[in-house]
């Protein structure tokens, strides 16, 4: 048997829409795999009654027909579906990451990233990287059609989960198809700036590297009180703001001793639109780990 803990990711951070991605610190999936001659699949844990079981429906059956490694797979999970904190991302990265140890199979973790991808588009319906890239690779990640550029960025953050549900595939169809040419110089400049605010490892870069004017507030219009906790964190000390993933949740970006004081005010803001929510007072973190043979 092999056991990884994968992290909880989000992706995008504004301004670098299906490229940008950071892993977090906490919440994690934690994935057992067994070899076996055909796969099944057990899921415990937050949201677990939401997840098939089914491998031609989940997300883990999907790497495990990529790497032609059958195995019972049993996922705990941390990080709820739907979320928009790469729930479904870092269940296929530790499979991934497992069934490859499992198999003996000897790919990098670079090579992975494609693979895990593919259970991505399980949920979907695209085989994205921008959650699976830093769910496998950690740090802070720019994932393109060339490939996965790493940053060990160190940035402290808040993701403040609502109790919503917002499906990715609702998510992607709120995005708009075009974008005028003002916006788009905006969000190369914004795109930039968070870059080198993660190379820095300096929140205020991050967080003004973060504004997006065409994707996000489109995204925002899917999550109850966003205006209202947006401006609350801001007021609270953080320095960027923005929704996180598809959604619900929102990141906000600050100083490590501000982060106790700007979760509040998102909970409370989410309160007092009688919205529920918990908050992880968390960090740009490391990737997928195996920590038991």
């Amino acid at each position: 048997m092999v056991t990884v803990r994968a992290p909880a990711t989000s992706a995008n951070l504004g301004s670098g829409f299906d490229v940008f991605g950071v892993a977090l610190d906490r919440p994690a999936d934690v994935v057992h795999v067994e070899r076996a001659d055909r796969t099944t699949i057990e899921v415990t844990g937050v949201g677990s009654q939401y997840i098939p079981t089914d491998p031609n429906r989940n997300v883990v059956g999907a790497v495990a027909e990529a790497l032609d490694a059958p195995a019972h797979i049993r996922i705990d999970k941390g990080v709820r579906p739907s979320s928009g904190l790469g729930s479904s991302a870092a269940s296929s990265a530790a499979a991934a990451l497992a069934l490859n140890e499992l198999y003996d199979r000897g790919l990098s973790r670079e090579e992975l990233v494609p693979i895990a991808a593919e259970g991505e588009a399980v949920v979907s319906g695209e085989a994205h990287a921008d959650n699976v890239a830093p769910a496998l690779l950690g740090g802070f990640t720019v994932a393109t059609d060339e490939g996965v550029t790493t940053i060990d960025a160190d940035i402290p953050l808040v993701a403040c989960l609502p109790e919503i549900v917002v499906s990715t595939r609702d998510a992607r169809r709120v995005v708009p198809k075009q974008a005028s040419i003002d916006d788009l110089v905006h969000t190369v400049g914004r795109a930039a700036t968070l870059s080198v605010g993660m190379c820095r490892r300096d929140p205020r870069l991050v967080g003004a590297g973060m504004d997006d004017r065409v994707v996000t507030p489109a995204r925002a219009e899917l999550i109850t009180g966003y205006d209202e906790v947006r401006s609350a964190a801001l007021a609270a000390g953080a320095d960027g703001v923005t929704v996180s993933g598809a959604g619900p949740s929102i990141l906000a970006v600050c100083g490590a001793n501000d982060r106790t004081r700007v979760a509040a005010a998102m909970l409370e803001a989410f309160d007092d639109v009688d919205v529920s929510a918990q908050a992880y007072k968390t960090r740009v973190g490391s990737g997928a780990e195996i920590f038991e043979f």
